[in-house]
């Protein structure tokens, strides 16, 4: 029988063509987590706004936010990378105050703010090695081990410094400051620098060898290390990562603050890690999201400024964080495909 001319030929390449999903529903589903931080912010943000609306309509409540919205995002996106990569660091709070307290003694000894900033980051990034080091080579649970870290550090600054806060008014009025912790267009000028700091980690866990690496390890050590990473190296990386966010945390807030606190750092233990896991990174290792990571942090950030905005005592703030956490992790159980 001669074949329809009407007919149009189907092969299995076109029947698997016609079943593929378009470019925006393969963005979709590669960035849902994010997608989902994205839509519990609107939820909570349409919450506060109809709680105050006098509040939230104005740009003031916004800008307070931004302030020190730049320093929790400098904690978690490389809290990210570990989490990634299977580990966990509870210790870059007293990281934070370590090399903020080594910017901070080289600021009042009469070195220059830039290179005294330089000399916190690398300090930063030389106790982000140690701690990745101990664990690593150690053979050492990083959940115990860098709590442990986080306790000894915090006190050897606590010894060290008997307590006693520095005050850096010297820099008010700076270039320094003014290029770094100032006002640009009405926004805070250390978002701008948390911004392009976020965009970077998002290139280098997209499209960069090193994060390539950090999900082949975090998903399968053995699999990734017969592939050729380097598996110890790439978990120490993640760790002197983390060192270097804490650093610039610690620079930034005692440059807005124009104050460093020996205790500085302690509050965004339990803030930072929430942000990452509401952000859609599951605590399996593996997979997880900058950006989801970057809207976690918002989220972190406006609670507490939200409740109290809404008319709400402070007493609620510790119940929404957790309500919050609990919801987006629920969240991202339901929307997320694990993958091992």
């Amino acid at each position: 029988m001669g074949a329809d001319p009407n007919m149009t030929e189907t092969s299995p390449s076109n029947v698997l063509a016609s079943k593929e999903p378009g470019s925006m529903s393969k963005l979709l589903m590669k960035n849902r987590a994010a997608m989902g931080t994205l839509g519990v912010f609107c939820i909570m943000m349409l919450i506060f706004f109809i709680a105050n609306p006098v509040v939230f309509s104005t740009w003031a409540i916004y800008k307070s936010v931004l302030i020190s919205l730049p320093i929790v995002l400098f904690l978690v996106v490389p809290l990210v990378f570990v989490v990634v990569a299977g580990e966990i660091d509870l210790s870059f709070p007293s990281t934070m105050a370590f090399s903020a307290w080594i910017f901070a003694l080289a600021v009042t000894a009469g070195v220059p703010p830039f290179i005294a900033m330089l000399a916190g980051v690398i300090m930063g990034l030389i106790v982000g090695v140690m701690v990745g080091a101990i664990v690593v080579y150690g053979g050492l649970s990083s959940l115990v081990a860098t709590l442990g870290l986080n306790f000894l550090i915090r006190g050897f600054i606590l010894i060290m410094s008997e307590g006693k806060s520095l005050s850096l008014l010297e820099l008010r009025g700076t270039f320094m400051h003014k290029f770094f912790a100032s006002e640009m267009l009405g926004i805070p000028s250390q978002m701008y620098w948390a911004a392009v700091f976020v965009f970077v980690s998002v290139m280098l866990f997209n499209y960069h060898r090193f994060g390539a690496h950090t999900r082949f390890v975090g998903d399968n050590p053995d699999s990734a290390a017969q592939m050729g990473v380097n598996v110890k190296k790439t978990r120490v990386a993640t760790f002197a990562f983390v060192g270097v966010g804490a650093a610039l945390a610690g620079i930034f807030s005692t440059m807005i603050n124009f104050t460093w606190w020996p205790t500085s750092g302690d509050g965004f233990l339990l803030p930072g890690l929430a942000a990452v896991f509401v952000g859609g990174t599951p605590t399996w290792g593996g997979i997880g999201t900058i950006t989801g990571g970057a809207l976690g942090a918002v989220i972190v950030s406006f609670i507490q400024t939200g409740i109290v905005a809404s008319g709400l005592s402070g007493f609620y703030v510790q119940f929404f964080n957790g309500l919050i956490i609990l919801l987006s992790l629920i969240g991202h159980r339901w929307n997320q495909i694990r993958y091992r």
